[in-house]
């Protein structure tokens, strides 16, 4: 087997020519030092990312008669990394705007990456708080960084109204700054979700979970101030900062049964049960608050496989309050995505899917295009977020230190110009058409009369150095140019990086066809003008 490295600070990342590896030398996933992993990327080890290699040409072609729903945006979740870097103004530019932006670095430099264009932003509310309640305190694991709890709003017990004592709006001024910074810039599609609900609510006080990560840790008799907590954090940032959450999210990732004591960041199980249990005292919770307009999601489960089961076992009345589902993708090639969309399926008519938490440690982007190629062909949803787009071993599209001495954000990994091959060119309001072909995403554009194609290729075999991917557009009616394309290429050095706009692709008007060479490991997105369905 082939293999490059790429040397990211005290990360090693290597990519095989067969399947996405990577190791993370000192370094976990969220630029934290530890020595070892977390139960929870134990268990989120045993799945991986396996690029299938091309030997020959092909053709994709487009199916504009097979649509999945009009797409609704690209996003990130703050938490974590906007705990520490919240006040940025060049990495807001940078995530929700479409502009070139010079990023500063840790180094002093500063360095030029074309703008995300963001839209969505997640926004955690923390269950951290230091302060004692008749002489109980906070059960802190040994495991989590400081820039992983987030502070809590709700600091005990004693009173629900959130202009008491009991409640302090101060905390958290990072994350909300960043928030803040996102609507400026365009942002409107806003999730508050929960990591864990507040310590004192819980039975050991940890908001890092369980003893043993398979059962509750959620006392019974605080499941309604759980949903209260969440829809007054909803109710505050509406009534005091003028920032409305559409959707809010009680839950993550809760059936896993990796939400452990001694856990690195905040986590929660959650049994089924209990899901259908707290689901409609959120809703009632809402109404209760006059945020009666303002969504639900959930689950948030981490593996299409957990979501599937979640759907399946909760109650009617639990899933009618449920407007958007939402699934991580950390199953990557495994698990059944099919089956997650089946089953959104049977739920009331306009209940929305989203993969609303995606990440991978591959820093090339590869695994990134396959995953998502493997989304939009079998989960269908209609938004994709990317877990942290700032974030260590080779996780982050920005390489990034989150931790300790060196603070800052480290250089900029081919990932991010990968996602901006998508990013910047699926916009909200597309329709999401069949590609025709397994690592082809086609949209399009009614308005405009544009058709989008991203096209990815992985290793190339039979000692080519490229091939050659024609676009068949005979589907469409009407198809008349001119196209336009930008590359980011990482099998041969120098990479290209977002290159483009570029013009040096031709339509054959009349087959109503183009064609392009890929390198190995090569990102190509076409926009193709006057297409008409």
């Amino acid at each position: 087997m082939i293999a490059y490295k790429l040397l990211l600070g005290s990360v090693t990342l290597t990519i095989s020519l067969t399947t996405a590896e990577y190791t993370l030398g000192g370094r976990e996933r969220d630029g934290h030092a530890a020595a070892t992993l977390s139960a929870r990327e134990q268990a989120l080890s045993q799945h991986k990312t396996t690029l299938p290699t091309v030997s020959e040409s092909y053709t994709v072609t487009p199916d504009p008669s097979e649509t999945f729903g009009t797409w609704e945006g690209w996003g990130t979740s703050l938490a974590w990394w906007a705990n520490v870097f919240g006040e940025r103004d060049d990495l807001a530019d940078a995530i929700f705007t479409m502009d070139f932006s010079d990023v500063t670095l840790a180094s002093g430099q500063t360095l030029s990456v074309p703008g995300l264009g963001m839209n969505i932003a997640r926004y955690n509310a923390g269950g951290c708080s230091w302060n004692s309640i008749d002489g109980q305190t906070m059960v802190e694991s040994a495991n989590i960084p400081k820039f992983k709890q987030i502070e809590a709003f709700w600091l005990d017990w004693y009173s629900n109204d959130t202009s008491s004592s009991s409640w302090d709006w101060s905390v958290d001024a990072n994350q909300i700054a960043m928030l803040t910074k996102a609507k400026a810039r365009g942002a409107n599609n806003f999730d508050l979700f929960s990591n864990s609900p507040v310590w004192w609510a819980l039975y050991n006080h940890n908001p890092c979970g369980s003893p043993t990560g398979s059962t509750d840790n959620l006392q019974s008799w605080n499941y309604a101030n759980h949903a209260l907590y969440m829809a007054s954090v909803a109710a505050y940032f509406k009534d005091e900062l003028d920032l409305t959450f559409d959707y809010v999210e009680a839950f993550n990732e809760p059936i896993a049964d990796w939400w452990t004591a001694s856990n690195g960041q905040e986590g929660c199980h959650f049994d089924h049960d209990t899901q259908s249990t707290v689901l409609p005292m959120l809703r009632d919770a809402l109404n209760g608050l006059g945020l009666s307009d303002t969504k639900i999601a959930s689950s948030d489960e981490s593996l299409y496989t957990m979501a599937r089961d979640t759907l399946q076992a909760l109650t009617d009345e639990a899933k009618a309050v449920i407007d958007k589902v939402n699934v991580h993708g950390y199953e990557y090639e495994d698990g059944p995505r099919d089956e997650v969309y089946d089953e959104v399926v049977k739920m009331a008519a306009g209940t929305k899917l989203y993969n609303s938490e995606y990440g991978d440690g591959d820093a090339t982007g590869l695994s990134l295009a396959r995953n998502f190629a493997l989304d939009i062909q079998w989960l269908h949803p209609t938004a994709w977020v990317y877990w942290q787009v700032l974030d260590g071993g080779g996780w982050g599209a920005l390489d990034s230190t989150l931790d300790g001495d060196s603070v800052g954000v480290d250089e900029a990994n081919p990932k991010w110009y990968r996602l901006a091959q998508y990013t910047r060119h699926f916009r909200a309001g597309m329709v999401v058409i069949d590609g025709g072909g397994d690592d082809t995403v086609a949209f399009y554009d009614s308005e405009a009369q544009t058709l989008t194609l991203v096209t990815t290729t992985y290793d190339i075999d039979n000692d080519r150095s490229s091939v050659n991917v024609k676009h068949d557009l005979s589907a469409f009616s009407h198809v008349k140019g001119p196209i336009t394309r930008w590359a980011t290429s990482t099998g041969v050095s120098p990479y290209q990086l977002y290159e483009g706009p570029l013009n040096d692709v031709a339509l054959d008007s009349e087959a109503k066809a183009f064609s392009a060479a890929f390198a190995s490991n090569t990102t190509m997105t076409f926009v193709v003008e006057g297409v008409v369905v």
